[in-house]
């Protein structure tokens, strides 16, 4: 049987107008979210602004100087796995202050966001309790973690951070400024001397952990 072309553009014709708005919602739809996520991405550029991420910073003091090194870096939706407590931690966040740097979360969310956290760090120091178990020797110190996003001082980055930090230093910071690898880490002392303030009132705001090696 011949093809009636003159049939198959007129089908198709009809096709394409009944379905042009359609089309139309949806390419509007694929162009407006690109440029939302493109304009976006340029704001949080601009202002330094990763609040969607998670720092677990180790903070010690060597030889009178005051050293932060990053253990890891994650998503907050790689650590909390969990929308709820992704949007909990996030408006947490938004409410610090260049005063109160710790993040003011619900006293019931604060074991289980805290938890999530030290699972993170737990798993990159396994092979220490492995050691400790099998009675390997191994040194194990006690370790304090708190969540928060420090807005004082001269910030490069603004990002959710998990302090980490062992409690015998905490409780016993010296008085005087340390030496600092850059001068924005004074910044960090301030929230080191604000947390072992904390902890003596609020231990709850905090949770301790054992780290061997």
């Amino acid at each position: 049987m011949a093809i009636s072309w003159d049939k198959v553009i007129e089908t198709l014709t009809d096709f394409a107008r009944s379905n042009a708005l359609k089309w139309g919602w949806g390419l509007l739809f694929l162009v407006g979210g690109w440029w939302l996520g493109k304009w976006r991405a340029w704001s949080q550029w601009r202002k330094k602004d990763f609040l969607g991420r998670l720092n677990v910073s180790l903070n010690m003091i060597c030889n009178g100087k005051l050293l932060i090194r990053t253990i890891v870096e994650k998503s907050l939706e790689e650590v909390f796995l969990n929308a709820l407590a992704v949007r909990t931690v996030r408006k947490a966040a938004n409410r610090t202050t260049e005063a109160n740097p710790l993040l003011p979360l619900p006293r019931d969310d604060i074991w289980y966001i805290l938890n999530s956290v030290l699972n993170e760090v737990a798993e990159r120091f396994s092979a220490g309790e492995i050691r400790r178990d099998m009675g390997i020797a191994v040194t194990t110190q006690h370790y304090l973690i708190c969540l928060t996003r420090e807005r004082a001082g001269d910030v490069k980055t603004q990002k959710v951070r998990a302090m980490l930090i062992r409690k015998d230093l905490l409780l016993n910071l010296p008085d005087e400024m340390p030496q600092l690898e850059s001068p924005n880490h004074e910044t960090r002392f301030r929230t080191l001397q604000f947390m072992a303030a904390l902890y003596k009132k609020e231990p709850s705001q905090f949770l301790g952990m054992d780290i061997s090696l």
